[in-house]
């Protein structure tokens, strides 16, 4: 809340994300989002419109406050899903890689990216050589035309599947719950 008024149910707002500073402190302790070196601001649509933008803005959506003890919406549009996959595109965090991987099965499961094929990969981590499995997807043409939209064969996302295991699985789900305000 930037306007120095809360917000109201009804009333408009961006929600943002902004990258942690260097400065900031830890990600330890800072809640789920953190973690991805990552903290939600809700900006009144005033204090947007008036062009109050937060430094280190990772990306944004509009929307409305619900009206109290209303079901909130599971997800934020689909744009602003696939912006989040390719906005973490070239990370070399491991919270922000497996989250980028969640992303990546949500809009699989919305009909949004199709799975290809697995590409292995040989890297070197801490002077030890490891196969990487990278997904290989392709994404709608047209996100606008949800599931029922033609594929874009032109374009190619790789994703890295980072093995998560139950408990990673559990923490990326709250991460993106807290991100995206929404229950997962």
């Amino acid at each position: 809340m930037v306007s120095g008024r809360p917000l109201e149910p009804g009333d408009t707002y961006y929600a943002s994300l902004i990258e942690l500073d260097e400065q900031d402190p830890p990600k330890q302790g800072g809640g789920a989002a953190a973690a991805l070196g990552l903290k939600r601001l809700d900006i009144s649509d005033e204090a947007w419109t008036s062009g109050f933008r937060p430094p280190n803005l990772f990306c944004h959506w509009k929307s409305t406050v619900p009206e109290p003890n209303k079901k909130k919406r599971l997800f934020v549009d689909d744009a602003v899903l696939m912006n989040l996959l390719r906005r973490l595109e070239d990370t070399d965090d491991p919270d922000r890689i497996a989250f980028r991987f969640v992303l990546a099965l949500i809009l699989m499961r919305k009909k949004l990216v199709r799975y290809d094929r697995t590409v292995n990969r040989t890297s070197t981590v801490d002077g030890d050589q490891i196969i990487e499995h990278w997904w290989q997807l392709v994404p709608k043409l047209d996100l606008a035309k949800g599931p029922l939209g033609k594929w874009n064969e032109q374009e190619t996302i790789e994703v890295l599947d980072p093995k998560l295991d139950q408990s990673q699985v559990e923490r990326v789900t709250t991460q993106l719950g807290e991100i995206l305000d929404a229950e997962l």
